[in-house]
């Protein structure tokens, strides 16, 4: 009984880590836009929004270190760059969606103000949090997490028994490889990676004369049932986006969508009270993301308060000029950082989940190198630039779903295993 407990506990930890309030505006547009391949669509996001974040987490309980421990098979050099990169696009992207959502959420459809009024207000209220550390921030995120997935299986319940099974046509050429993309827009890989290790130290702590393979048990079947969660959840919305193709205009935005969504389903009052739950639930996360950015360089500075202090004003200055757009236009803009950034994340965790043998430090070169290499024209492609390609590298397997690193990481991998003998 004691060991279901802390299974459960461990699980929901993790399902609260990765199900940010800003992912609650991405599944639905995908099953609005999938028709019939909504299921096909599930397949791909879950993919890499719920399957590779969790494979993370494994990876932690591995290594037992730090973001700086995925990459130091490559080079230390690597690592801490890799680690820079991460951090930057964090503060620069995910942290300021999270006031774009708040905004078009909670403020807009009740309040006339700006964009920028709202994102100075949202980060000016970051940084005093930041600088004022507060367990305020900690029992609202164990409240939050519960009270959403409430709201939403209410949705879920109501969309299902409300509406027939009746589906529209996709508008994606390929369904599949698009619901893989649009989970890289959850962070959740790099989520893992950045702070999964909190949880691992968390459970060392409290789990100290347990051994290494009670550890790792724990984690696996905790990882299992918050993955479990984070289907049904994400899966329940895309089904509901598909369900309700009728009911809105073709152009909806993401965050229009779930807002109508929980009107219909709900009615005014409840969308209401899951706008303020959202809104919470964001600010939580940017206040995550910028003190933990602050914590890894003021850690890299030698315990530095200064360093610690300029990186929160860098994080909300960069928030406040991110955050005055719309949701929608921070999506986009981060689809090229994420084209190159992603694929190298996933190898990373993919790598240090597999045993010692399959992954030596020649293979970890080896296959970073070739996924670094083979992300550039899928980065290059996202930006309009694929005209400055060969012709044979646009003809690479799976190129024209921007995946064209797949395969030669795959021909790598396996080539470096078999030299190496």
């Amino acid at each position: 009984m004691k060991k279901t407990k802390e299974t459960l506990v461990i699980a929901f930890a993790l399902f609260s880590l990765f199900f940010g309030a800003g992912n609650l505006i991405l599944p639905p547009q995908l099953g609005f836009k999938a028709g019939d391949f909504w299921w096909l669509v599930t397949l791909g996001f879950v993919l890499s929004a719920v399957l590779v974040p969790i494979l993370g987490i494994l990876a932690h309980a591995r290594l037992q270190g730090t973001i700086f421990d995925f990459g130091k098979k490559v080079s230390p050099t690597f690592a801490l760059g890799y680690a820079f990169i991460i951090y930057a696009i964090s503060i620069a992207l995910p942290s300021p969606r999270t006031a774009s959502v708040t905004h078009e959420i909670a403020i807009q459809p009740f309040f006339g103000t700006p964009y920028i009024l709202t994102s100075m207000v949202y980060f000016g209220l970051v940084f005093v949090f930041v600088m004022n550390r507060s367990r305020i921030l900690d029992i609202l995120g164990k409240v939050l997490t519960p009270a959403i997935i409430g709201i939403l299986l209410f949705i879920l319940g109501i969309a299902t028994f409300s509406y027939p099974f009746d589906f529209g046509e996709t508008v994606f050429i390929n369904p599949f490889t698009d619901g893989i993309l649009e989970g890289y827009q959850t962070f959740d890989a790099i989520g893992a990676i950045v702070v999964g290790g909190v949880i691992i130290i968390s459970i060392d702590l409290k789990k100290q004369k347990a051994s290494y393979t009670e550890k790792k048990r724990l984690i696996r079947n905790a990882g299992g049932l918050a993955g479990l969660g984070l289907f049904l959840i994400y899966a329940g919305l895309i089904f509901t986006g598909a369900l309700m193709h009728n009911e809105f205009e073709a152009d909806i935005s993401r965050t229009a969508l779930l807002n109508g969504i929980s009107i219909k389903t709900l009615g005014n009052t409840a969308h209401l009270f899951l706008s303020v739950l959202v809104s919470l639930a964001c600010f939580t996360t940017a206040v995550g993301i910028v003190t933990g950015t602050a914590d890894f360089v003021k850690f890299r500075f030698g315990d530095s308060r200064k360093a610690y202090t300029l990186t929160a004003i860098i994080g909300c200055v960069l928030g406040v000029a991110m955050g005055q757009f719309d949701v929608h236009y921070i999506i986009a803009v981060a689809v090229p950082a994420l084209m190159f950034i992603y694929p190298i994340t996933i190898v990373l965790i993919l790598l240090n989940v597999l045993p010692e043998k399959f992954a030596s430090k020649t293979v970890f070169r080896a296959v970073i190198g070739a996924t670094v290499l083979f992300s550039i024209p899928d980065f290059l492609g996202s930006i309009e630039m694929n005209d400055v390609l060969p012709t044979y590298v646009r003809q690479i397997a799976l190129s024209e779903y921007r995946m064209g690193w797949v395969l030669p990481a795959l021909v790598v991998f396996g080539l470096s295993n078999v030299l190496k003998k």
